[in-house]
């Protein structure tokens, strides 16, 4: 193996890397019939954790209710086990690659604390956006780019907008 593999600098060329990703949206398309996403991954989750925390609660939601039947288990959806696929092949790239590390990267100029306050408080709030727009970037940019939707555009637009806009703002807590 190459020593740049084993010291953990080898990194997918990111053009490679987009044609990959491009493949397997269309694989998706082909296969489901649908384009990627996580946050129907993080519903179904939710909505088993709920339902066997509080089972009468989940049956009688309007909510959480749609998505229990007893013909269709909550877990049993292709996203749960894409989510699956991904966060496995995640943490068996950067073992295999030695980039597997648990400890917090953040500035010299802020905590470890904060850095994971920030990261949590960024999670939480794309969860929430994603259940009120009825999905996360992947379903509504990438899948609607790949389809050609004018709204799949705006919302990649959108995204690297705010992004921008974000990072500006909160530049001093990570350089």
């Amino acid at each position: 193996m190459n020593k740049n593999i084993k010291s953990g600098s080898f990194y997918l060329n990111p053009y490679l890397g987009g044609v990959l990703l491009g493949l397997v949206l269309m694989s998706t398309f082909y296969i489901t019939g649908r384009g990627l996403g996580a946050s129907g991954a993080v519903k179904s989750t939710v909505v088993e954790a709920v339902s066997t925390v509080a089972p009468a609660h989940a049956v009688n939601s309007n909510y959480y209710g749609k998505f229990l039947s007893d013909d269709k288990h909550p877990m049993n959806t292709w996203l749960v086990f894409e989510v699956i696929g991904v966060l496995s092949g995640a943490f068996l790239s950067g073992l295999l690659f030695n980039r597997l590390k648990f400890k917090v990267e953040h500035s010299p100029k802020i905590t470890s604390k904060r850095r994971i306050l920030f990261a949590l408080s960024g999670g939480l709030l794309f969860g929430i956006g994603s259940q009120l727009a009825k999905g996360c970037t992947s379903g509504a940019a990438l899948s609607g780019m790949g389809v050609l939707a004018l709204g799949g555009f705006i919302t990649m637009m959108a995204i690297f907008g705010t992004a921008f806009i974000f990072a500006w703002v909160f530049k001093k807590n990570w350089i």
